[in-house]
């Protein structure tokens, strides 16, 4: 079983996901609707679920983080690489901001940034991450284009959103340093 490991970045902490985050606070991100809109997932869930899903989690091969502030180890979402295809080295890519007070400061860039690195460079040596954003949700359309995911295609009318299907946008990272050869 592979397990993530603890580090850090300017200003945040990463600690593997546990069953010690079961909390009343990451269900309520889970069942807020302005959190959840653009996940997989969302809504209605219990922290017996929680619970659950957890285990699943400390139990599998998935790379999952929970991304804390140094200042004060406040925890304020979530970030995974899961799952990963060892065969052809690539990671599947998802980050959830749970903590609506902390929008806006550039958290997400900074998790993202440092997790890429650690698959890149340090941990996994993928050679390729993949996402799966809805087009509805710009913001992070305009972030994962910032970190440098490029457009590898769409699924069209793929997921219901907002009363509508719309679609997902499938996106890519390359490793630069991975030699094709």
């Amino acid at each position: 079983m592979v397990k993530a490991k603890e580090f850090e970045s300017e200003r945040l902490s990463y600690k593997p996901l546990n069953l010690n985050y079961c909390t009343d606070q990451y269900v309520n991100w889970l069942n807020d609707y302005v959190i959840y809109q653009f996940l997989e997932t969302g809504g209605n869930y219990t922290k017996e679920m929680l619970n659950d899903y957890l285990h699943e989690v400390q139990n599998s091969n998935i790379y999952f983080w929970a991304i804390h502030l140094k200042e004060n180890q406040k925890h304020i979402g979530n970030i995974k690489i899961d799952p990963i295809n060892s065969k052809h080295s690539v990671g599947e890519y998802g980050i959830m901001m749970g903590d609506k007070l902390e929008w806006g400061k550039g958290y997400a860039a900074e998790a993202s940034n440092r997790v890429i690195r650690f698959c890149f460079f340090e941990g996994l040596n993928l050679r390729k991450i993949t996402l799966g954003v809805l087009k509805d949700n710009i913001a992070a359309v305009k972030l994962y284009e910032k970190l440098g995911f490029e457009e590898e295609g769409r699924f069209l009318k793929h997921a219901f959103h907002n009363g509508k299907y719309c679609d997902v946008i499938r996106m890519a990272l390359f490793n630069p340093n991975y030699r094709y050869d």
